[in-house]
């Protein structure tokens, strides 16, 4: 995993739900402890997000053995209505970086958006 930026005070422009919605649209079996490490929150705090985040429809998982696969729906709009019908999708194409461009390590991962939708 690559190194996590030093904690920030202050506002910032991405809300954690933005962060967390991006780390699993970078690695959709990505654990909770890693996300929390990436976004520089609890688990705890990262576990209610991904609750606020499914029971709105915008993500869903599956159970795996001990893993959690996470899909994105990428055709849910944006809830505030300064964003009205811009897809998540738009929003992740901006935070979702190659592994690559953001470590400069090659990675095998390419980060995808999956239709909560679609047949599994």
């Amino acid at each position: 995993m690559a190194a996590v930026p030093e904690s920030h005070t202050g506002w910032t422009f991405i809300t954690s739900h933005a962060r967390v919605l991006a780390a699993i649209a970078d690695n959709p079996n990505i654990r909770i402890r890693d996300i929390a490490a990436r976004c520089r929150l609890t688990e705890r705090a990262v576990a209610r997000i991904i609750s606020d985040l499914e029971q709105d429809g915008y993500l869903s998982h599956t159970r795996e053995g001990r893993t959690n696969t996470y899909r994105i729906d990428p055709d849910k709009v944006l809830r505030h209505p300064a964003e009205a019908g811009l897809p998540v999708a738009s929003l992740l194409s901006l935070l979702v970086q190659d592994e690559t461009e953001r470590t400069g390590t090659p990675t095998t991962h390419t980060p995808q958006l999956v239709d909560a939708t679609a047949a599994s």
